[in-house]
């Protein structure tokens, strides 16, 4: 299986698990691959409106460019939404991550499979007002 295959798989099963646990979700199709910038993901209970940037990897750390960070950032300021990266380590839960925590290096940020994250269970039960902060980069 592709790693584009794999991407798009768990993009499904995180908008399963979204719909599955009460909220509306959807995938955007052409993610990554069209001029404009746009999520993997949009979800919503009707008070708060996610944009999900979706990684998986098998590796300890993923490297996110910062680019698809700020263009998340940007499109989720635009839509009124609330800007999240999703990442699923193999064998492990989907981990969620404002983009404004996330540590850089270079032009890249880190994702460890260890960071300080929020669970799935996390997000879709509390107020999304702790996950806001100022913008990633200017």
């Amino acid at each position: 299986m592709s790693s584009k295959q794999k991407g798009s798989n768990a993009e499904r099963e995180l908008v399963h698990l979204f719909w599955h646990n009460g909220w509306t979700a959807c995938r955007v199709a052409g993610s990554g691959s069209m001029r404009y910038p746009s999520p993997d993901v949009i979800a919503s209970n009707g008070q708060t409106v996610y944009v999900v940037e979706c990684k998986c990897s098998k590796v300890k750390t993923k490297y996110v460019p910062l680019e698809d960070i700020d263009e998340l950032v940007g499109f989720a300021q635009k839509f009124g939404a609330v800007p999240l990266i999703g990442v699923r380590f193999s064998n492990k839960e989907w981990m969620f991550l404002s983009p404004f925590d996330l540590e850089t290096s270079g032009k890249f940020a880190l994702i460890k499979r260890e960071s300080s994250a929020h669970s799935f269970s996390e997000i879709v039960s509390h107020s999304s007002s702790r996950l806001v902060a100022t913008p990633f980069s200017q």
